[in-house]
């Protein structure tokens, strides 16, 4: 009863009940990524989409099935047995708001105090 009032009410808790019903109807299921995502084409059509795993974060697709998504290839990760390149960092999420987001020295997060100001710069203070 839960999941159903959720598709109803809100659309960042996985799919609504108007993607439950579009994917039922057209969609063709193509393959899940590490982080549970389930992905889907339009038979027929050129549509793809994908259903989250939990919350709806973009940030929670991986390299190889963001191309797919995005058209920049016709293969799908799974049927090609895809490997990141050497080079390519793992994937993570998008951090922001969380305890792991990055904050520099200075930030008024952090318990660092920022540097002092050397050189020649001076301070601009009203009324002088």
């Amino acid at each position: 009863m839960k999941t159903l009032l959720l598709q109803i009410f809100t659309w960042w808790n996985g799919q609504t009940m108007g993607t439950r019903f579009f994917t039922w109807r057209k969609g063709e299921l193509v393959g899940k990524d590490e982080f549970g995502n389930t992905y889907y084409k339009e038979r027929g059509g050129k549509k793809r989409w994908v259903i989250y795993n939990g919350l709806a974060e973009a940030s929670m697709i991986p390299p190889g099935w963001h191309g797919w998504m995005h058209h920049r290839v016709d293969t799908p990760p799974v049927e090609e047995n895809y490997h990141a390149k050497s080079w390519q960092a793992p994937h993570h999420g998008n951090r922001t708001g969380t305890p792991e987001a990055y904050r520099p020295k200075g930030s008024i997060l952090t318990p660092e105090k920022r540097p002092e100001v050397t050189g020649d710069y001076e301070a601009w203070t009203p009324g002088q």
